[in-house]
């Protein structure tokens, strides 16, 4: 009840008082922030994802403002040779209203990315969402088969039974997949709920991933799913351009930092824009337990 009150109350609080917690997350306002943030990143060794926030547009006009600013991200990204590529939310680009218009959109990211050999990453988002985002993927994979890779869900059911199915597109260009735990509140019939539940499908889905050669971002900051991954890996001897693990920006960083000596890939998500109160929020009303880690955030680090 507590956290639930807490994420409740989070968006009538003062923006600065909820920007005390939130610049640990957040690499910033601008683009001009969140190459800073890249290059600190890329100092110590580490790549970046880049992701502008937002969701959840209301009308196609914003979806066009989008793309647009993805475009100047990109080439300012590259203009500064930051080692890192780019994550893209689907109903940013206006899935809800109109998926084609959507695609559109996110395929003009994608071949900018492509023009500098680079590589765009479609977040998954909602069950509501995960078909259309299956079939977009596929989509921009044909025409982009090194460009574009996806994010899978180790809670919802399903993900097992996608990643089987979209084993045709493997076809000598590899497919490269984001597997996360996931975030979305989404009821038990199609979700894994608890804690142990959705671990041991995280590493169903990890060994089907290794075993079938298809490149894994590693996303997790548990503990208890790190070695496990390590194992898989060792189990399969999959090469270190094989793979990565991926975290959160200011999340876990001295975990981040252990699996960076032990010689493995890293890359960092980092999200920036004006959008962070909103980010925030929405984070929290999704998973209301992050209210009391948030409070902790304040007074330490860890």
């Amino acid at each position: 009840m507590i956290n639930k009150m807490i994420a409740a109350t989070l968006p009538y609080m003062p923006k600065k008082l909820v920007w005390l917690f939130s610049k640990r997350y957040i690499a910033g306002e601008t683009i001009e922030d969140a190459i800073k943030a890249s290059q600190e990143l890329n100092a110590q060794g580490i790549k970046v994802t880049v992701d502008l926030l937002g969701e959840f547009i209301k009308d196609l006009s914003q979806a066009t403002e989008n793309k647009d600013a993805y475009l100047n991200i990109i080439e300012a990204f590259e203009k500064n040779n930051i080692d890192g590529n780019y994550s893209v939310k689907p109903t940013f680009f206006g899935l809800l209203i109109d998926p084609e218009i959507c695609y559109q959109n996110i395929r003009t990211v994608v071949a900018k990315a492509a023009e500098y050999n680079n590589f765009v990453r479609i977040d998954m988002e909602d069950s509501p969402c995960v078909d259309k985002e299956i079939d977009m993927f596929r989509r921009l994979k044909k025409e982009f088969p090194k460009n574009v890779g996806l994010v899978v869900q180790a809670y919802l059911k399903r993900t097992l039974s996608d990643l089987e199915n979209m084993m045709d597109m493997q076809n000598g260009t590899g497919l490269n997949y984001r597997l996360c735990k996931g975030i979305y509140v989404e009821p038990a019939e199609i979700a894994y709920k608890k804690y142990e539940e959705i671990n041991e499908n995280y590493i169903k889905d990890l060994d089907f991933m290794l075993k079938n050669d298809i490149y894994p971002g590693i996303a997790t900051h548990d503990k208890n799913l790190i070695q496990p991954a390590f194992d898989l890996i060792e189990k399969y001897n999959v090469s270190k351009d094989k793979y990565e693990f991926q975290m959160l920006y200011g999340v876990t960083p001295e975990l981040r930092q252990s699996i960076v000596e032990k010689g493995h890939n890293m890359r960092v998500y980092v999200p920036f824009g004006k959008d962070w109160f909103g980010y925030s929020t929405r984070r929290l009303k999704e998973n209301p337990k992050m209210a009391m880690l948030i409070i902790k955030a304040l007074f330490s680090r860890g």
